[in-house]
């Protein structure tokens, strides 16, 4: 089996990489170089959630399996696009306006909320998203997806205070994936995702290197689930 194409679904982490309202800005700032000590090092100064990221659980419930903890079947395997591209500012994103395509959810995972507001990244305009209804999130959570990737800054709305889809996703013990883009460019069917995150000790999420591939050869099962 070879990969026939990688399509990187990753923003850049920098001093410009933009923030959920509130968090740290990254700070990247030279610990060591080249010049007085003979090899770069970078110190790190980065919010757990910078980026393109995952939610763990604990992010939302005091006893939320915590990042370093999660099930990596949740993080990698065949994953479905779920395009709702065209939603206005600010609307949710319901059942009703998914329609049909709820039904033609592969039972596997992962899916990916292709809404293209991340053509906005960067802009104020970023922040004017739309989000995932409950209504949604439970009839995904019914097709088996535990694990909602979405081109925007939160799967709720910003700034919000119930983050209704958030705990229905930890309370299936699902993951939730922000700051995702190039979900236009995912369109072949079955993309291989990968979307694993450092592994920060009893933290609530982290950074990942988001990627989605194009698999030449047999389709690619999703991993068993891990045991305890």
């Amino acid at each position: 089996m070879q990969v026939r194409r990688i399509v990187d679904l990753s923003v850049p982490i920098g001093p410009d990489t933009q923030v959920y309202p509130g968090d740290p800005q990254p700070e990247l700032t030279p610990h060591a170089t080249l010049h007085r000590d003979g090899y770069n090092l970078l110190a790190l100064h980065l919010g757990s959630q910078t980026g393109t990221h995952v939610d763990a659980p604990y992010h939302v419930r005091v006893d939320g399996t915590r990042v370093d903890a999660l099930d990596l079947a949740l993080c990698t395997g065949p994953a479905t696009v779920l395009d709702v591209s065209g939603a206005p500012p600010r609307t949710p994103i319901t059942a009703d306006r998914i329609g049909d395509r709820i039904a033609h959810v592969q039972p596997r995972p992962i899916v990916l909320i292709h809404t293209g507001w991340a053509r906005h990244y960067g802009t104020p305009g970023y922040f004017d998203h739309p989000f995932l209804h409950p209504d949604a999130v439970r009839r995904l959570l019914d097709r088996g997806v535990r694990t909602f990737c979405i081109d925007a800054p939160s799967i709720d709305p910003t700034p919000d205070s119930s983050l209704a889809a958030h705990l229905l996703i930890a309370d299936a013990g699902g993951v939730i994936g922000e700051n995702f883009r190039n979900l236009e460019l995912v369109d072949w069917p079955d993309p291989f995702v990968s979307a694993l995150p450092i592994k920060l000790v009893d933290a609530d999420g982290a950074p990942v290197r988001a990627v989605a591939m194009e698999l030449d050869g047999d389709r690619v099962q999703p991993l068993p689930q891990e045991r305890g």
